[in-house]
C-alpha cells in the first residue's frame, strides 16, 4: 500500500474561498483558525512544503474583540528606517484608522516568515465592514467557534 503524495500541480485551481465573520470573535482565537486555514493544516492532504491553503475573506474586522486589558496597554510598532523613527499606535488608534491591518498583523504573525509563508498571507482579504468584493468566487460561509 503506498502513502498518497500531493503534486504542487493544480493547487491554485483546487483552491476554496471561505468567509469569516469575524463580528465578536476574540482576535488571537480568530487568526489562528485563519491561519490554519491559510496555510491548510485543515486539509487531510496537507503537506508542510506546499501552500495547501485556501484563500479567506474576512469581513466585520472593525468588530473583534480583545479580551483582558489589551485594549489599553496593547501597542502595535514600527520603525521608519529614519533615526528616531519608532512610530507607536494604540489598539483603539488602529480601530479608528485601520481596523483590518489588527487582523491581518495577527494572521501573518501566526504564518511561517518564508517565501511560503507570504504565499500564504497573500490569499487573505480583510475588510473592516461587511461587505466584500469576492461574490464572483463565491465564498462559503464558515463559522469559528471561539470561546
Amino acid at each position: 500500500m503506498s502513502t498518497y503524495f500531493p503534486s504542487g500541480k493544480n493547487l491554485a485551481e483546487n483552491r476554496k474561498w471561505f468567509v469569516v465573520d469575524a463580528r465578536g470573535k476574540t482576535v488571537g482565537r480568530l487568526a489562528t483558525e485563519v491561519a490554519r486555514m491559510l496555510s491548510g493544516k485543515n486539509n487531510p492532504a496537507y503537506t508542510p512544503f506546499m501552500d495547501m491553503g485556501d484563500h479567506v475573506v474576512v469581513i466585520n474586522a472593525r468588530h473583534a474583540i480583545f479580551k483582558g486589558s489589551k485594549n489599553d496597554q496593547k501597542m502595535y510598532r514600527h520603525h521608519t528606517l529614519y533615526p528616531g523613527g519608532l512610530r507607536e499606535k494604540s489598539v483603539k488608534e488602529m480601530y479608528e484608522t485601520k481596523p483590518e491591518r489588527i487582523i491581518e498583523l495577527a494572521v501573518k504573525g501566526m504564518l511561517p516568515k518564508t517565501k511560503l509563508g507570504r504565499a500564504m498571507a497573500k490569499k487573505l482579504k480583510v475588510y473592516a465592514d461587511g461587505n466584500h468584493r469576492h461574490t464572483a468566487q463565491q465564498p462559503e460561509a464558515i463559522e469559528i467557534e471561539t470561546k
